[in-house]
């Protein structure tokens, strides 16, 4: 089975840029299903109102049953003190499998964490470059797993991806996706690093083509058994566990 694990979806109200605006899946899904991608994990847009945001996913994901993932989507700061209320409401009443977190609003923070923790979710989390978080999320909360978008760094910043290997290898709970990730032999490096399992496919859709994304794992020319694992099989153990 493949999944995505990295795609947006919904309505934003600053309507400053795609990510603030609107991201439709009708596209998407075509073009998913051209690539063989059999289900993909969605979350909101960037918003002032996560609460509203994540409901809008929940009636997007009932839309396609079977299809899509719902993950939650918080701002770790604005929303901090009803986060456990945001995210069981997430899980409980929409069906939930996990929470998106982008470090340009705000990091994780102990609160999400634990909540995370004690509802057993993987978070999924942007960080923008700041690996020098990653050690002390992992080391804080050893069984949350925490899957790093765009291998650290969508803007392309060769130093941090140089270093994600490292950190892949060295803490069990640190996952990261390829999405969005331009120079390609780092993706190979992290592979040959930290091994198959520590990856996970996803496309950054629907802004980026999934069929390109997955082409570029699938270049990757890594045994049938290794390719599983990143193209749906780890992150089926991370949302299905």
């Amino acid at each position: 089975m493949v999944i995505d694990f990295h795609c947006h979806v919904g309505t934003g109200e600053e309507l400053q840029a795609p990510w603030t605006t609107r991201a439709t899946l009708e596209l998407y899904l075509e073009r998913a299903e051209q690539a063989g991608i059999e289900m993909t994990v969605v979350f909101a847009i960037t918003s002032n109102d996560y609460e509203r945001a994540n409901g809008e996913v929940a009636e997007i994901v009932a839309n396609h049953p079977g299809r899509l993932i719902g993950f939650a989507r918080v701002h770790a700061k604005r929303d901090a003190g009803k986060i456990e209320h945001m995210l069981r409401r997430a899980v409980e009443d929409y069906g939930f499998k996990g929470v998106k977190v982008h470090g340009a609003e705000a990091m994780p923070t102990r609160e999400l964490c634990k909540v995370a923790s004690e509802m057993r979710l993987p978070v999924l989390v942007d960080i923008v470059g700041r690996v020098e978080v990653l050690p002390l999320l992992a080391t804080e909360f050893k069984d949350v797993p925490f899957v790093v978008a765009h291998l650290g760094s969508f803007s392309d910043d060769w130093r941090v991806m140089q270093f994600m290997p490292q950190l892949l290898s060295r803490y069990p709970n640190i996952y990261a996706d390829t999405s969005g990730v331009r120079f390609f032999d780092y993706i190979r490096e992290a592979v040959e690093q930290a091994g198959p399992k520590k990856l996970l496919f996803g496309s950054d859709g629907p802004l980026l083509h999934p069929g390109i994304e997955l082409h570029k794992v699938k270049l990757l020319n890594l045994p049938p058994e290794d390719e599983a694992l990143i193209l749906g099989g780890n992150a089926h153990r991370l949302i299905f566990k």
